[in-house]
C-alpha cells in the first residue's frame, strides 16, 4: 500500500530542512514578541486588580487582545507570504488599539492609580514603534492571492 521504495531525494537540500527550534528562537527573541510578552504581563497585573464586576466586563477583553497580539506575531513571523503578514499585523495593530481604549475606559473608572495605567500605555508605544519597524521588513514581492483581494494591488 505504501511506496516506501522512494529513495529518490534528487532535489532535496539538507539546508532547507525545517529547524523547529530555530524557528522558535527566532520568533521567541524578536523584540517585537519580548514587548508584546511585556504586554501581557502588565495586562494580566492589571487585570487581577480589578474588582469581580469590571473583572468580568472587561477582564476577557483585555487578556485577549494581549494574548492576540503575541499569537498573531508568531504566526505572521513563520510565514514569507505578504498578504498573510499584512493581515495578521492589521489584527495585531486592532487589537494592540483596543487594549489601550481600555486603559482609558479604566481611568475613567478610576479602578487604577494612572502610573499603572500609564505603564501599559508606554508598553503599547514601544510596540507601535517596533511594529513599524517590523512591517517595513515584510517583502511584497512575495505574495500569493488569496481570493478576497486585500493587499494584492
Amino acid at each position: 500500500m505504501w511506496d516506501d521504495d522512494d529513495d529518490d531525494e534528487a532535489g532535496w537540500d539538507e539546508d532547507d530542512e525545517f529547524d523547529a527550534r530555530k524557528e522558535h528562537e527566532k520568533i521567541y527573541k524578536h523584540p517585537l514578541m519580548k514587548k508584546a510578552k511585556d504586554i501581557f504581563a502588565l495586562t494580566r497585573a492589571l487585570v487581577g486588580s480589578l474588582d469581580e464586576a469590571r473583572r468580568e466586563l472587561y477582564g476577557n477583553i483585555m487578556m485577549e487582545d494581549a494574548m492576540v497580539m503575541s499569537a498573531k506575531f508568531a504566526g505572521a513571523e513563520s510565514i514569507s507570504d505578504y498578504v498573510l503578514k499584512m493581515e495578521k499585523a492589521v489584527i495585531m495593530k486592532v487589537h494592540a488599539k483596543s487594549l489601550n481604549s481600555m486603559t482609558y475606559q479604566l481611568a475613567m473608572e478610576e479602578t487604577h492609580a494612572e502610573e499603572h495605567l500609564e505603564l501599559l500605555r508606554e508598553a503599547i508605544e514601544e510596540f507601535r514603534v517596533l511594529f513599524i519597524k517590523w512591517i517595513k521588513g515584510f517583502d511584497p514581492n512575495e505574495k500569493f492571492d488569496d481570493g478576497w483581494g486585500i493587499f494584492t494591488d
